[in-house]
């Protein structure tokens, strides 16, 4: 079992930091809902984005949720899929890369051609995550992501609310001033359900092939594309303008 999944919930310096930062999420999905029709929700089944599944369907928000199934997700994301349809009854709405985009990538450079350079782990990604993104953000005014400001260094100073140049919306980040004990503290209160591997050690869950566990003390982001320098880790879902 993994300890930083099971926070003291009975701390009550952590549980008044997480009520304050939840009634704060609260309201800025229903800001959204309210000003922002129609928006979109991206979970990657991640913790954090298991909590804003939970916020919004609590709520009764009407925010559609959607994710973005790559083919090459691990089993248990798979089955946490089928977890979140039990126990909220909700059906996630999945995009899938376009076949003939998969084709020609691993036909002109080879299965698990990320490996290779950085160049072609992003191109890996543009077909099977950025393109299918873009698909589902058709039409919408605004969507939103679990990220937090605490997850890596590409991510550091990541505001409530941003514009999306790329995507040509609004792009929210609820959960941005949350830290991973209040991510799991809000998870163990609610009984939210969540990916098996993060009891495994796996903070951050991607495809398979470019997750793994990380050791303790290691960053929390360190599992995600582990050979490639710090500075370059995103997919390119989320682009960090200077």
């Amino acid at each position: 079992m993994n300890p930083s999944t099971n926070p003291n919930v009975n701390d009550p310096k952590l549980r008044a930091a997480l009520d304050e930062k939840t009634a704060a999420a609260k309201a800025v999905l229903a800001r959204i809902a309210a000003q922002f029709t129609p928006a979109a929700f991206a979970s990657s089944l991640g913790a954090e984005d298991m909590v804003l599944t939970d916020l919004i369907v609590r709520e009764s928000l009407d925010i559609e949720i959607f994710s973005l199934d790559t083919g090459r997700l691990p089993a248990e994301t798979y089955d946490l899929m089928h977890e979140v349809q039990q126990h909220y009854g909700l059906k996630l709405k999945l995009y899938y890369p376009k076949h003939e985009l998969v084709e020609a990538y691993t036909r002109a450079n080879g299965i698990n051609a990320f490996y290779g350079s950085v160049e072609l782990r992003k191109a890996c990604c543009h077909v099977r995550k950025v393109e299918p993104l873009q698909r589902a953000l058709a039409g919408k005014k605004a969507w939103i992501t679990g990220m937090r400001a605490r997850q890596s260094a590409t991510r550091e100073g990541l505001p409530v609310q941003q514009f999306d140049e790329a995507n040509g919306l609004e792009k929210f980040n609820p959960l941005s001033a949350w830290t991973e004990r209040e991510v799991w503290a809000y998870i163990r209160i609610h009984g939210v359900p969540y990916n098996k591997l993060h009891d495994r050690f796996y903070p951050s869950i991607g495809c398979a092939p470019c997750t793994r566990a990380i050791s303790p003390g290691e960053d929390i982001r360190a599992g995600r594309w582990w050979w490639e320098d710090p500075q370059s880790k995103e997919c390119g879902l989320h682009v960090k303008r200077a």
